[in-house]
């Protein structure tokens, strides 16, 4: 090159003013005015004007031959501009260039390079070079890497080693399918990518590390939902000689630490705690959104003995009549819109949705069996005011909490009811099993190596599903952003919770034997936690797509468009792995 770049494309003010600079960028917009030339020359941190004039025939004969997003260097003197662009940070600014060398030429881009552009998902992601040189991306990048290096620096401050664990290791049951890995040294056998590392900082700890932290990528072969990726990165750590209350205080420091640096936010310190028991019951969820009201409230009393049997059918153990009570918002939903309610919540299991709009004229759906006792006790219970809209679903528990947590979020966002900016809580006291239908057993419901409650160990053999865990998340904004629990540190105990998980002898060998062994060479009380780093970052940017955090995301059906994988691999390297592949009745590839 020429010259040797002096500034960065979006650093220059006023006080620049009649300096000699180099600048080297793409050139992201042009106007030939004839006499003049103008283009915007762009880089990470922004854009700058610059002008070229007739009278300098070389350099205005290739300035007017620039294309969109050629590279190009440019020397020139710093001026005030006359015309002023107060939405451009170099807005008061422009160059007059003096030499002009083009680095490297560029075909038309098949996208727009603009904020507000409107092209399709897809599109972005084959072209994601292009797409990256936006300004909103830039800053999301950017802000990504601040925040890693904020956790980073909290967590060295704080005494965490980190410790890279390895990608290729045992599959392990539990939680959702494994990315599997043919060896080729050892034909026939397979390494899994780990869904997250848990086994491995337990042994670090085993290990007296003391205190461990990373970040890292994690591994989830599983149908992917809205913000989901197959591949993920979580900020993993785990403590030694800590407990609950030790895990919580070391995070929420992090957290306030985030808020602090990251947001206007004044985050106050303790984080409240809810039980799970409560959250569920109030909310329908384990990750409760606290920015609004609104609870779900159990109405199966007042409808036990009515004649509405769909209601009164479903008042006995572990059925119920539940409604939530939206305040003010009945004259906002027709029927037409009530009807589509009743369909999102058909998604959920339930088979339908209850409505009263109450004022003068009380509206319903069921005032048939809507008797003046009913309606009384309804007022009281759910404190129904005018114009008040209540919404109501009766089936099992499990099934009418998730449908109206579910019905909660989705009023509360079409009618934007959020009264607050953020709403943190830690949710305590999971259940240590939730029973499979398909595997017709009790299954863990964070993993099997969670510590339970002590006060709750007796009922492991009696009565598993009463079990408690020392279990925590962290939820801010209705997302769980981190979860974590104490350890198991004693190996009879571990073997017990396998038991309770009707694992056989032969599968706790195969599965875990390593680190049952482990767990008898003296294991220190331990407890850890993890964070969904990408959704922590999109709480951050403020963004409700985990794309946008991503420098290389994956679309829903794991694939990137980018590099076009996954592919088809060709029959060599297949039979250096010793793996065939099946082929459907087109000869394609199964």
């Amino acid at each position: 090159m020429e010259f040797k770049r002096s500034h960065m494309c979006g650093e220059l003010r006023s006080e620049n003013i009649g300096e000699k600079v180099v600048l080297m960028g793409w050139v992201a917009k042009k106007r030939n005015l004839g006499s003049l030339v103008f283009f915007d020359l762009r880089d990470k941190t922004g854009i700058t004007q610059i002008v070229v004039r007739e009278e300098d025939k070389e350099n205005h004969d290739l300035a007017s031959h620039l294309g969109q997003e050629y590279v190009v260097e440019v020397k020139g003197s710093v001026r005030e501009r006359e015309s002023k662009n107060p939405e451009v940070a170099t807005g008061d600014i422009e160059i007059v260039a003096e030499k002009i060398n083009i680095l490297d030429k560029a075909n038309t881009p098949p996208i727009y390079i603009k904020d507000d552009d409107d092209v399709a998902e897809n599109l972005k992601l084959k072209y994601r070079y292009l797409d990256m040189r936006k300004a909103s991306v830039q800053k999301n990048l950017k802000l990504r890497s601040d925040i890693v290096r904020t956790i980073r620096e909290y967590m060295y401050d704080n005494d965490f080693t980190e410790v890279e664990t390895p990608f290729l290791t045992k599959p392990t049951p539990e939680g959702a399918r494994d990315y599997l890995v043919p060896s080729r040294i050892n034909q026939g056998e397979f390494y899994a990518l780990p869904q997250s590392p848990q086994l491995l900082k337990q042994i670090l700890m085993i290990g007296s590390l003391d205190r461990y932290f990373q970040v890292v990528k994690c591994f989830r072969d599983e149908d992917l939902r809205a913000n989901r990726q197959p591949e993920f990165t979580q900020l993993d750590m785990e403590l030694s000689f800590a407990n609950q209350d030790d895990v919580i205080a070391v995070n929420e420091g992090l957290i306030k630490t985030l808020f602090d640096k990251y947001t206007d936010y004044d985050l106050t310190l303790p984080i409240p705690k809810m039980d799970y028991s409560e959250a569920m019951e109030s909310y329908g969820s384990d990750k409760p959104d606290l920015r609004f009201g609104y609870k779900i409230q159990n109405i199966s009393e007042i409808w036990k003995d009515s004649e509405f049997k769909v209601f009164a059918n479903n008042t006995s153990e572990g059925k119920s009549v539940r409604a939530i009570n939206f305040k003010n918002l009945a004259d906002k939903y027709s029927r037409k819109q009530l009807d589509k309610l009743t369909d999102f919540v058909k998604h959920y299991g339930l088979s339908g949705l209850s409505y009263i709009k109450y004022g003068e004229e009380v509206n319903s759906s069921i005032s048939k069996f809507l008797t003046d006792d009913i309606l009384n006790n309804m007022v009281e219970k759910l404190e129904i005011e005018d114009n008040d809209l209540i919404l109501i679903a009766a089936d099992k528990d499990k099934k009418v909490l998730e449908g109206l947590g579910a019905l909660r979020n989705k009023v509360a966002k079409d009618n934007d009811l959020y009264e607050k900016e953020y709403a943190l809580t830690w949710v305590v006291n999971f259940p240590m099993f939730e029973y499979s239908e398909e595997d017709e057993r009790y299954v863990s419901q964070h993993h099997p190596f969670t510590m339970p409650n002590e006060d709750d160990i007796p009922l492991l053999k009696t009565h598993p599903e009463k079990v408690r865990t020392q279990a925590y998340d962290i939820v801010i904004n209705g997302d769980e952003m981190g979860g974590g629990s104490v350890r198991i540190n004693n190996s009879d105990l571990q073997k017990d919770i396998f038991e309770a998980l009707n694992l056989t002898e032969e599968d706790i060998q195969n599965k875990f034997g390593f680190f049952i062994e482990a767990l008898s060479y003296g294991t220190p009380p331990h407890a850890g936690l993890a964070y969904g780093l990408d959704r922590l970052l999109m709480l951050f940017a403020k963004t409700d797509n985990i794309k946008d955090v991503i420098a290389f995301p994956k679309t829903q059906s794991a694939t990137c468009p980018l590099t076009e994988a996954p592919t088809i691999v060709d029959k060599k390297a297949l039979d250096e792995l010793g793996v065939s592949v099946r082929s459907d009745d087109n000869g394609t590839n199964d």
